[in-house]
């Protein structure tokens, strides 16, 4: 099976194709800090086979966290306590990304003020943040390079850039929420001017490791971001990047038609277009979907998430149900049994 060949990223070998993608579980405090939830979560995920661990959004910024709840990277007791939860991930025999995030106007953190391109609240139950001035925006390239280094020193073996689901990169990428008539508003050069600036502060520090970015690859609302818009942003960063994880909606709150693979076209159409590898995402629940992904060329990784949530021993146990020679550890061997 394709799903069980090993993939490259750089000097990086992911053992398969198999992505546990960012889930956030809101289980931190409000210092931040990963606890023993975060190593036994991630932990298991690794000694259950698969390939690629990404953690969850983690905030550049105290304002930058989605929630009080989420992870945080904006000192140095932080990445001591992710430290314990990459050395498990690699002790279990995965690879381990950290997503580096901010939330810009959805964060929820009880905070004196939330931030964003415009002054546009997400919904009528929002607060309205403030504009970011261009000062500010420099702070925000500068958080996520800061956080970059401590994911350097936690010992990550990746780092994923959030640029979806509505938060603050995706908000200035998108028409619909970034009304600025600046440097970083007005077209679609001004409006990927930030994204560019953090990959490439990201970039800096980080040096020839892996390095991606997620996307939101339609917004589901006329004058939003659609499949050709992201394909220019996209190429206007490919320089900067060694991978895509597509996903889309997030930026409003419209009703998004979901169903097995539904983002799945969007990697295909950019990974096409841009010539840089692609994480496919979005309820891919079965090994023979996940197959049929691979084979055809529609992407090079696929992300499991909530069927990872639901059985963390997903990959050994479809490598072991698929016959695939030499993947399964003796303990789950006796513990999975082949189907034929």
């Amino acid at each position: 099976m394709k799903l069980f060949e090993p993939f490259n990223i750089r000097e990086l070998t992911l053992k398969n194709r198999i992505v546990m993608p960012p889930m956030c579980m809101y289980q931190a405090g409000g210092d931040g800090l990963a606890t023993p939830f975060h190593v036994l979560h991630y932990g298991t995920r690794a000694q259950g086979g698969a390939g690629l661990v990404i953690v969850e959004s983690t905030g550049v910024l105290p304002e930058g966290r989605i929630s009080d709840h989420d992870l945080g990277l904006w000192n140095d007791t932080q990445a001591d306590a992710l430290r314990e939860v990459a050395d498990a991930v690699h002790q279990n025999g995965a690879k381990i990304a950290v997503q580096l995030g901010h939330a810009g106007r959805k964060s929820t953190c009880a905070v004196p003020e939330i931030v964003a391109p415009s002054a546009l609240a997400f919904n009528e139950k929002s607060r309205t943040p403030a504009e970011l001035t261009v000062e500010q925006i420099h702070g925000v390239a500068d958080a996520f390079a800061a956080a970059t280094k401590r994911a350097a020193d936690a010992g990550f073996d990746a780092v994923e850039v959030h640029a979806a689901h509505g938060y603050l990169l995706h908000e200035f990428l998108s028409p619909l929420t970034n009304r600025r008539e600046d440097a970083y508003g007005g077209t679609d050069e001004n409006r990927v001017r930030l994204l560019r600036e953090v990959l490439a502060a990201v970039r800096e520090v980080w040096g020839g490791r892996p390095l991606w970015m997620r996307v939101s690859a339609f917004d589901y609302a006329d004058g939003g971001i659609d499949g050709n818009l992201m394909v220019i942003y996209v190429n206007a960063v490919r320089d900067l990047v060694d991978l895509v994880h597509v996903s889309t909606g997030g930026l409003l709150p419209v009703p998004v038609r979901d169903y097995p693979g539904y983002q799945v076209p969007f990697a295909e159409r950019i990974r096409a277009a841009s010539g840089l590898p692609t994480i496919a995402v979005g309820k891919i629940t079965t090994a023979d979907m996940a197959e049929e992904i691979l084979q055809n060329g529609r992407a090079d990784l696929v992300a499991i998430g909530r069927e990872l949530l639901r059985n963390p021993y997903w990959p050994v146990y479809t490598a072991q149900t698929h016959g695939v020679e030499g993947y399964v550890p003796e303990p789950y061997a006796r513990a999975f049994p082949r189907h034929t």
